[in-house]
């Protein structure tokens, strides 16, 4: 090979890695942003402000967002099946133990891995969200069988909830959100791992009903919030129009401006609603008893069924991004950080352990009960509460 030609072969192929790395660098911020706002509230430009390039230079590599946006699913699935591969869970004298130790890898190395599953089906087409469930399905039965090598008891159905637990233990984000030693976070999150593998949803003893306080027939209102409740977490606040809203309670788009000036507004009611719903469940928790232990459970049997009942609570907790700068977004947020933060005080309480390990334990509880109810061939089961508030309570060792 002549001079002229191995220069030319390596400026290709410089050029050739240089093309991978932008791409991977925008996909990386690309899910970062996604994760932090949701796929409606992120734009091209945002994308390319985070990655420090110009927007045409996203577009020389994608052809718009959702192409992104589905090139950033494949990688974190790609990554989830690295990372389950590399445990060799077939081969391990210890397949539950390998499991734990590489999922909790993952989390520490990249806490975005598992995040964007949540949420991603309902931007992908049929046939993209086919395959991203195709191929985290099969990973979740590698991780089912793990658990269940050790465990032959556990029947395959009671290992696929153990194993979906597992990834919303590690998917939680709590770990993004506790500081501290990175060795002291990855020994906390191993810990909720093997805590919740050890767990048997067949053990799981019905959920506590929370009593009907009567309430007076629906108004239009009501009817307007239910209605637009259920399409902002079907399809996403972005992508409901009012007229969507309207028709689903046959009236026109025009007039469910006589009762919300805005789209705003009626996100602002369903917050509003769901926020009084979370302070109903805590009144009639601290009611109850003195305990904090029996308070904690009374806290998770009220949100389990609030949650399976209703999307309310779902739309609320996901919707802070959209309200920011709403001047009535401060108050609800500070509702939903005082909920959560009166489970992490009767965890401390109930054991003494520290505020940090409390925190983890609080978010990785919510987010198995959260992402299940977003699985809808689940929770028509008659099982499905009782399972969720028994794994809740599991992995929070309560």
């Amino acid at each position: 090979m002549g001079y002229g030609q191995f220069t030319m072969t390596t400026t290709r192929a410089t050029r050739r890695s240089r093309s991978i790395d932008r791409r991977r660098q925008l996909i990386d911020a690309a899910t970062v942003l996604f994760a932090e706002r949701g796929y409606a509230h992120v734009s091209v430009a945002d994308i390319a402000r985070r990655a420090g390039v110009s927007p045409p230079t996203v577009y020389r590599h994608f052809a718009d967002k959702q192409a992104l946006l589905y090139a950033a699913v494949q990688v974190r699935v790609d990554e989830l099946e690295a990372s389950t591969d590399a445990a060799e869970l077939e081969s391990s004298d210890d397949p539950t133990e390998a499991l734990a130790a590489g999922v909790t890898a993952m989390c520490i190395a990249n806490p975005h891995a598992t995040s964007l599953w949540r949420w991603s089906g309902q931007h992908l087409t049929a046939d993209e969200n086919a395959d991203v469930v195709r191929r985290t399905r099969t990973v979740l039965r590698r991780w089912a069988s793990a658990i269940r090598s050790s465990r032959p008891e556990l029947t395959e159905r009671e290992s696929m909830y153990l194993a979906g637990a597992v990834l919303s233990v590690v998917g939680s984000g709590a770990g993004r959100a506790v500081r501290g030693n990175v060795d002291d976070v990855e020994a906390m999150v191993l810990e909720l791992v093997r805590r919740t593998v050890e767990l048997r949803p067949a053990d799981a003893q019905p959920a506590h009903q929370t009593p009907n306080f009567g309430y007076d027939a629906p108004t239009r209102r009501d009817e307007i919030l239910d209605a637009a409740a259920k399409m902002f977490a079907d399809q996403g606040f972005a992508s409901t129009g009012m007229d969507e809203i309207g028709a689903a309670v046959g009236i026109t788009g025009p007039s469910v401006y006589k009762h919300f000036p805005s789209k705003i507004a009626i996100l602002v009611g369903i917050s509003q609603r769901s926020a009084m719903r979370l302070e109903v469940g805590v009144m009639a928790a601290y009611a109850g008893s003195s305990e904090p232990t029996a308070r904690l459970g009374a806290l998770v049997d009220h949100y389990v069924d609030s949650v399976t009942s209703t999307p309310d609570l779902l739309v609320g907790f996901t919707s802070a991004y959209v309200l920011a700068g709403d001047p009535q977004a401060a108050e609800l947020l500070a509702v939903q950080r005082r909920y959560v933060a009166r489970w992490v005080q009767l965890l401390v309480e109930i054991d003494s352990r520290t505020e940090a390990s409390a925190v983890l334990a609080v978010h990785a509880a919510l987010a198995i009960v959260n992402d299940a109810v977003r699985l809808p061939r689940s929770t028509p089961r008659p099982e499905f509460a009782a399972r969720m508030a028994y794994l809740m309570k599991g992995v929070m060792g309560v």
